[in-house]
Parts: C-alpha cells; structure tokens; sequence
C-alpha cells in the first residue's frame, strides 16, 4: 500500500470508530431507564449495541480499503449481504435491501421510492463521515464520492445534499485546524441549494448561540429522520466542538430527537482528525467492536 493510500485509510477509519462510538451511546438512549444517564452526562451501562448507521458506514469503509472509491454496484451489493434487520433500518430501506438480495435493480429501487421522488431521509449522511476523511486531501473528489454513495439508497437532492455537507465537514476536520464560521463556510461551498444547504447556512448564523438544544430547536434533531432536520445541527455541533471528542457528542445527545444518528455524525467528524488511540478509551471499552469485514482497526 502507498504513504497516500495508508495516510486516507487510517484517516477514514478514525472516523469510522468515532461514528460507531457515537452511533453506539447515542442508541441507549432510547432505552428509558438511560435517560438518567444523559442528564447527568455519565455512561449508560455497557455494552453499547451500534445500529444500521455503523453497519452501513462499515460497507462504504470496506468499500474504499478495496477499491479505492466509490463503486456503487459493490457498495449496494455490500449493504445488501451485511444487512441486518435488527440493526433499526428504516423500512423502506429494509424492502429495498431484501429485494437486492433477491436480485432487484437498486437503481430501479432507489429511484422508485416515495413515489418515484427519492428517500431524503438522513441515511445517505449517517454513514458518510468516513469517506470524507478518506478524501481529505482532495474535497472535490470527496463531495463527488458522497454523491455516488448516498444515490445507491437516497436519491433525493436533499439526501444527496445532505451527505455532501457531512462528507466535506469531515474532510475538513481531518485535514486542517478550522475556526467555525469558516468551517461552515467552507462545506457550504460544497453544498447545493435547497433545505440543507439553507440549514446550514442558518447554523453559520447560530455560532454565537452556546446551548445544543437552542440550536436543535431552530436546525431541528432528526426527529423527522430527514436529511435537511438532521444535517444542519450536526454540522454545527461539529463547527463549535471539532477539538472535543466527548464534549463534541454529549452536546449532540442532549439534543435528543434521532440521537444516534446525530451523534453518529458528529463522532465520524470529530474523529476525523484524530488517531484511534485519542478516543476515550472508556468508550472504545463499552461498544460493541467493529466487525472484522469492515477491514476497520483501532
């Protein structure tokens, strides 16, 4: 392997373990009996399961340590064998899945979703962080491979959008010490028109405000499970606490709404820039590992 190629994988799979350790704390969450844990800010009782956001970011991780970049038609084939019913996939995502197992077009089945209008769910962002460290060096090229990731299930602009912004944050946390106004300016000069874009452009203007859950109210938590309720808020957590793994997640969780897909994002941002052994090692410890065909170690 070259300096490049082990340089973009080791950055992406930083990114990988940070996405799956927010993904994995921000699930138990919805465990009732946790919620006492979120508002003290202290560990729920391990082990942390991950969800379907951890297991698809693994396929794009496997994805890019093979190829190199994306190749749609081993990426869908890639989500369609790992899937995991029980791992809290939407259902319209779990029909599509079966039915590309079952040799169905996911070109076909993608573009056929609601109605022919594309899913704009937040799936295609969830997943993406680790692909935007991997093409750090090169954020155009990231924000094309974003695209190419996200359209194997989310076909909506705003999908698409969606995990641009995500991928070019995470490019950037991976490559360079940012401060947040020009953070967001940078990823919104990847970011197309439309409701995420005019999100993000909205958390630009929200910098000044400190409190997570002020700010979720008017970006919105991923309540809805949308692309354009969910991205902007992450992106400015990330903006405002880049330098702060853990601090960086417990503002996302605290926010509640779709908790572990936010603070999926936010980890695979966040850990972007950092090296597996500077995640807390106490978290590492409560989640459940990375299975081994996500060629993912810490």
């Amino acid at each position: 392997m070259d300096r490049m190629s082990d340089d973009r994988l080791r950055r992406a799979c930083s990114s990988l373990i940070g996405l799956a350790l927010g993904d994995a704390l921000g699930s138990q969450f919805f465990v009732p009996s946790n919620r006492p844990y979120l508002d003290e800010r202290a560990l729920p009782p391990a082990p942390w399961q991950w969800t379907d956001d951890t297991e698809m970011a693994c396929s794009i991780h496997l994805t890019l340590a093979v190829h190199g970049r994306i190749d749609q038609d081993v990426l869908a084939a890639s989500f369609a064998e790992r899937h995991d019913f029980d791992r809290g996939y939407g259902p319209a995502t779990n029909r599509m899945l079966r039915l590309v197992r079952e040799g169905g077009d996911w070109r076909k089945l993608a573009s056929e979703l609601f109605d022919g209008n594309g899913s704009w769910g937040n799936g295609a962002a969830m997943r993406v962080a680790p692909l935007g460290a991997y093409f750090a060096d090169d954020l155009d090229e990231a924000a094309r491979q974003a695209a190419l990731s996200a359209t194997v299930t989310h076909t909506h602009p705003e999908a698409v959008a969606g995990a641009i912004a995500v991928a070019v944050a995470s490019g950037l946390a991976a490559d360079g010490d940012w401060r947040p106004g020009p953070f967001i300016d940078r990823v919104l000069e990847y970011v197309p028109d439309g409701r995420v874009r005019d999100g993000v452009r909205e958390a630009r203007h929200l910098l000044t405000v400190s409190d997570a859950e002020t700010a979720a109210y008017v970006l919105g938590n991923g309540r809805a499970v949308a692309a354009h309720d969910t991205v902007p808020f992450t992106i400015w957590v990330a903006a405002r606490h880049r330098d702060d793994f853990e601090r960086a997640v417990w503002a996302t969780a605290s926010a509640g709404g779709d908790v572990d897909t936010t603070c999926a994002i936010v980890g695979g941002i966040v850990a972007a820039g950092l090296k597996p052994g500077e995640l807390p090692a106490e978290w590492l410890a409560a989640a459940e590992p990375l299975p081994h065909w996500s060629r993912c170690r810490a």
